[in-house]
């Protein structure tokens, strides 16, 4: 980042702040920096750095937590208005809907992924396994981050632009599952990370789509 002209600087500096987002240096789950450290980074005072995350947390892309800071939780205005949209929806429709799109992207990776993927993709399992039993907040987060990764490694930014829309939702729906029932899932993950890492797109594919489906299947289909 880099110090901002004096004129219109709210502007700017909410442009800067989108960027760091959009790029990805700012995932999606992670803590951004203070106001005292945004206020260095960017030249500005506080109350421009205040206004500017103002901006971006009523946009939908950060959200202040109380005694914590201030988190990303999309990279796009976009997801703001899905999460409103998707706040009443059923877990079975949402479960089927990650079934749909996470199954694709498994074997989109499957075929497409790199060297820096497979790298990414060992240490988010690494750390998701982890944090499991001692730190459940940082387990959501690598969980989170695990499945972006895979759709990281379609290669497609169309995908990706989707996908991030739907975080808070996701991870919403993952942090429910994981304070209700307390199930892990290791070892499915483990089978998926290692189809997508071994190029097997069909193996991928399955193994993401019978995951889901376990889920599904514990929320009866009353219609």
């Amino acid at each position: 980042m880099q110090p901002v002209r004096r004129t219109n600087l709210i502007a700017q500096v909410t442009e800067q702040l989108r960027a760091e987002i959009r790029s990805g240096r700012w995932a999606v789950g992670s803590r951004i920096p203070t106001e005292p450290e945004l206020t260095e980074l960017t030249g500005t005072g506080r109350n421009t750095v205040r206004e500017a995350v103002q901006a971006l947390v009523h946009a939908g892309m950060l959200e202040r937590r109380q005694g914590s800071g201030t988190y990303v939780i999309s990279t796009s205005t976009l997801g703001g208005t899905l999460t409103e949209y998707f706040a009443d929806a059923q877990q079975r429709d949402l479960l089927e809907l990650r079934q749909a799109l996470d199954t694709t992207a498994a074997a989109l990776a499957a075929r497409r992924r790199d060297d820096v993927d497979i790298a990414n993709l060992q240490q988010l399992l690494e750390e998701r396994h982890k944090a499991w039993d001692d730190d459940l907040e940082a387990a959501i987060t690598a969980d989170v981050q695990l499945h972006r990764a895979i759709v990281v490694a379609s290669h497609n930014a169309v995908y990706l632009e989707f996908y991030d829309s739907l975080l808070p939702v996701i991870e919403a729906g993952i942090r429910a599952r994981s304070e209700k029932a307390g199930e892990a899932y290791h070892a499915e993950h483990v089978d998926l990370v290692q189809a997508v890492i071994e190029g097997d797109a069909d193996r991928a594919a399955r193994t993401a789509s019978c995951f889901f489906g376990s889920m599904i299947a514990e929320y009866p289909d009353t219609r």
